[in-house]
């Protein structure tokens, strides 16, 4: 098999995505396969499900793998026990398990010091698939005289027949936002999970209005929304001041634990929240914005994390959280740092942030600007960090209607940024015109 007819097998099995590895000698399965210096390849291939652990050498989570061996057939051979395994206190990634309940795993080279082996992952959806040769192998001595360098972590990222790149994603996503642009303004949308348009009537409906002319449905899945992009649309005055203090959403989870989890989101309401402030009658809100350190004047809790050292930018407690506390100590609502890992780790590897405006007469319309920011590599722990720093700040929408009669709850837990700050979460911004062509 040469290295083409390895990339069409890939395909073959569903993949999109293929990376490789060149393996060092200690890359085996007694001492893991290193994936990464950082915890970025959380974010590179899908979970199934994180696990917290305390373990004498320190806090590590582990992230359970959909994994099986490509065989040259096209089919796969599972290996039920592979993960990936974050040990925090350095921070770094490695990969184990991969040969674990799978008779055809390719032990001899998976257990082998030998060095230059080339270990190829393809990702099919929210299933990894590997493929590893030895260094004597057509497929290795093709891979090395192309001197191929790597361009996310560790990994080099290898194109894919008839599947668009990195190159081709951006260009069709920069080409799409162009197209959207030049539509001027536009009647608010949204597009429902049968993919038929209705109308939208909303202050959230400008993102709905985006991602309709984008083809996405609303609430489609919790994958990336545009050819491995997430798209968040924001508010802004004026399209060439695109870096504002406006608030983007970043993500919604509910709560994990405190008392939001133990007792009824009613009750929680009714213990922690506050009278409509615009007397709207029968009408019990929480609100405002909560920051790490902070008191909050509406709800008077304060945000902390806990299990988080914001100095060295390490996970110090795998059963750490992100808490709301009452001043007296109580959890009012938490979120572990595994359920932040999961949501953040699944959607936000590439971003595209798109201002837009709205204007509601003679009905309610939105136009896109010209200028958006791509963001590319980000990380669970950059997220702490931004937590830390105030950069990102829970703003819940929660409230409870009739509350004295016939009790109607809204739910909406909301981690928010300002436009301005979202260099933070990455490690590359760039703006871009997509009127330049």
């Amino acid at each position: 098999m040469n290295l083409d007819q390895l990339k069409s097998l890939f395909v073959q099995a569903g993949c999109t995505k293929l990376y490789a590895k060149p393996l060092s000698p200690n890359d085996n399965s007694k001492n893991q396969v290193y994936f990464a210096g950082t915890v970025e390849a959380l974010n590179i291939f899908p979970s199934i499900e994180i696990y917290a652990e305390n373990t004498k050498q320190g806090p590590s989570f582990k992230s359970q793998l959909d994994f099986a061996w490509l065989l040259p057939s096209g089919q796969g051979s599972p290996a039920t026990g592979a993960q990936l395994i974050l040990y925090s206190q350095y921070p770094e990634v490695r990969f184990s398990g991969f040969l674990k309940g799978c008779k055809a795993a390719p032990s001899d080279l998976m257990t082998s010091r030998v060095d230059r082996r080339i270990l190829f992952l393809g990702v099919a959806n929210r299933r990894v698939f590997g493929f590893v040769v030895g260094p004597e192998s057509e497929i290795a001595c093709q891979f090395y005289s192309k001197n191929f360098q790597p361009s996310i972590g560790v990994f080099i990222e290898l194109a894919l027949p008839n599947i668009p790149n990195e190159k081709d994603s951006r260009l069709r996503l920069v080409s799409e936002l162009n197209r959207i642009y030049s539509l001027g303004w536009i009647i608010s949308k949204q597009l429902d999970s049968n993919r038929k348009l209705k109308p939208c009537n909303a202050p959230q409906c400008g993102g709905f209005t985006l991602e309709a002319e984008l083809g996405i449905p609303k609430n489609s899945d919790s994958e990336p929304d545009f050819l491995g992009w997430e798209v968040k649309q924001y508010a802004v005055e004026d399209f060439e001041r695109i870096e504002s203090s406006k608030p983007i959403t970043l993500m919604t989870p509910e709560p994990s634990g405190g008392y939001y989890k133990t007792h009824s989101v009613e009750e929680f309401i009714r213990k922690f929240g506050y009278a409509d402030k615009m007397g709207r009658e029968d009408r019990i809100n929480f609100g405002g914005r909560h920051f790490v350190g902070q008191a909050c004047a509406a709800t008077n809790l304060t945000m902390e994390l806990k299990g988080f050292d914001s100095t060295s930018g390490r996970i110090t407690d795998a059963e750490g959280e992100v808490a709301l506390l009452s001043d007296d100590g109580e959890t009012a609502a938490s979120w572990s740092f595994k359920k932040i890992l999961e949501h953040w780790s699944k959607k936000h590897m590439k971003a595209v942030y798109v201002p837009s405006k709205c204007r509601t007469e003679p009905e309610r319309q939105y136009s896109y600007g010209y200028k958006v920011r791509l963001a590319q590599r980000t990380d669970s722990v950059r997220l702490l960090q931004a937590f830390a720093t105030g950069a990102v700040y829970y703003d819940p929408g929660i409230k409870l209607e009739r509350a004295s009669s016939d009790p109607e709850i809204k739910r909406r837990s909301q981690f928010r940024i300002a436009s301005k700050n979202i260099a933070a979460l990455y490690e590359a911004v760039e703006t871009v015109e997509v009127s330049a062509g």
